[in-house]
């Protein structure tokens, strides 16, 4: 294709115009492409707009959307279009409701695919933004586990999700400014650590489409164990210092305040040891707490809590949900139930496929396997 067209076709594809010339041809939810490449398109109008939208030409990537690849990864900077220069900016600092996300996110250790990409086509904006955040990577937990309440020897997530805003805002950081990020967040005139606890995984799950990749992990009490943890990193072993390390010291420390008659402290050591014995059923991995992929034959299914990243959250999280609920209906040990499904996929696999035999080609995705049947073709 000739890219000097780039600019008139970008101009349509991003206008309104488009869609409403598309709907002209079908109205259903999903479009097929052969309908798209039938779309009129008026190359002289277009290479107009073209020439008086980008003067410059067209700019390359950026955006401030939390859910994009291109994302520069800073909790607040931004990057906009300027209409005086016809190119890109550095605008506002943002105080919509993804910056808390995003510095949640950062605090876990996640870093967005920008962030790792060198050779990633972006704006000279969002490059600087890119190399910006490097300056928040000492805020980062190491183990992406992050205790809600203050616990063994760490400072509350509350306050240490504040340490990195104040270095994200610099200058611009102040007690008015956090009210106003809980504000947009819809938690007015209530605290960080409320809108942690209450808020924070609903509203993750609500902005990266229902595939969560910080999960919150709770006993179901109030003022229970309860802790942030980045999937990308929940592997075998971090799963066991979950347990043993983090809930372990937890419930020494309940023991040692039933011990002192503290209130509520017997609430608290029964939660706690509900909560590891779920755990616990995780780790294990047998039949129904244990992860299915639908597309890996009997030799590859994962013995125990061993996910592969790769495979997804929908599959991945399931068994978290499955446990038996502290909370939320259907949430199992989650504090909200994003809204995932494990019915069958559309469409056929093919004869090849490993499940094929026994699901005749359907795409089933709700199925459990003991362990004693994995364990077994792993000896053969």
């Amino acid at each position: 294709m000739d890219e000097r067209l780039l600019p008139a076709i970008w101009s349509f594809c991003s206008s309104s115009k488009f869609n409403a010339e598309v709907r002209k041809l079908n109205q259903k939810i999903q479009v097929a492409n052969a309908t798209l490449v039938k779309v009129p398109f008026d190359l002289a109008h277009w290479t107009q707009v073209a020439a008086e939208k980008y003067p410059n030409g067209l700019p390359k990537p950026y955006t401030d959307d939390p859910t994009q690849w291109i994302f520069h990864g800073h909790p607040c900077a931004s990057v906009v279009w300027d209409e005086d220069t016809k190119w890109t900016a550095f605008g506002a600092l943002r105080a919509d409701p993804s910056v808390l996300q995003v510095a949640v996110a950062r605090l876990l250790g996640y870093r967005w695919p920008a962030e790792l990409d060198p050779k990633m086509d972006l704006s000279d904006e969002s490059r600087a933004l890119v190399e910006k955040c490097d300056e928040l990577l000492g805020f980062a937990d190491k183990d992406g586990i992050v205790s809600i309440p203050a616990h063994r020897g760490e400072p509350s997530a509350a306050d240490r999700l504040v340490n990195l805003l104040a270095a994200a805002y610099g200058k611009e950081w102040s007690n008015d400014r956090l009210m106003e990020l809980l504000a947009n967040a819809d938690h007015a005139g209530k605290t960080l650590e409320s809108w942690l606890r209450d808020k924070f995984f609903t509203q993750h799950c609500a902005l990266f489409h229902q595939k969560p990749f910080i999960w919150h992990i709770w006993d179901g009490l109030k003022d229970g164990f309860s802790v942030l943890v980045n999937y990308h990193k929940l592997d075998s072993k971090n799963l066991e210092n979950l347990i043993y390390s983090y809930l372990g010291d937890w419930i020494t420390r309940q023991r040692q305040e039933v011990a002192t008659k503290v209130d509520g402290a017997q609430d608290r050591l029964a939660a706690a040891e509900e909560l590891k014995r779920r755990l616990e059923l995780i780790q294990i991995g047998e039949a129904p707490y244990d992860i299915f992929v639908r597309w890996k034959p009997l030799e590859k299914q994962p013995i125990g809590w061993d996910p592969d990243i790769n495979d997804g959250v929908r599959l991945n999280i399931r068994p978290f949900l499955s446990v038996p609920d502290v909370g939320k209906k259907s949430a199992g040990i989650l504090r909200d139930k994003p809204r995932i499904h494990w019915e069958k996929d559309r469409g056929k696999d093919v004869q090849s496929a490993p499940w094929f035999p026994l699901f005749k080609g359907d795409r089933i995705n709700d199925h459990h396997l003991k362990l004693e049947e994995k364990q077994n073709v792993m000896e053969q």
